[in-house]
């Protein structure tokens, strides 16, 4: 049993014609393009959610000093610039 729901969608023709084409070019059905279309969008969204939250929690502070210390080891062969 697959966890799948149905939404009916309405789009202008203009955005309907582009999605027909490109899913074509694609190799896929017009719900797959959509499918695939509306599922990047979510990730991207949430991955901007996620790091906006991330650099709110951002110690500039701290990293302005973590950067500027002097000890450490230089490089090894091969990890230079």
């Amino acid at each position: 049993m697959s966890d799948l729901s149905t939404y009916p969608l309405r789009l202008p023709r203009s955005i309907r014609a582009g999605v027909e084409r490109l899913s074509k070019q694609d190799g896929v059905s017009i719900n797959q393009f959509v499918s695939i279309a509306v599922a990047e969008k979510v990730a991207m969204m949430q991955a901007h959610d996620y790091f906006s939250q991330r650099s709110a929690r951002a110690d500039l502070a701290a990293f302005d000093e973590l950067m500027q210390r002097s000890v450490g080891e230089p490089p090894r062969p091969g990890d230079e610039r």
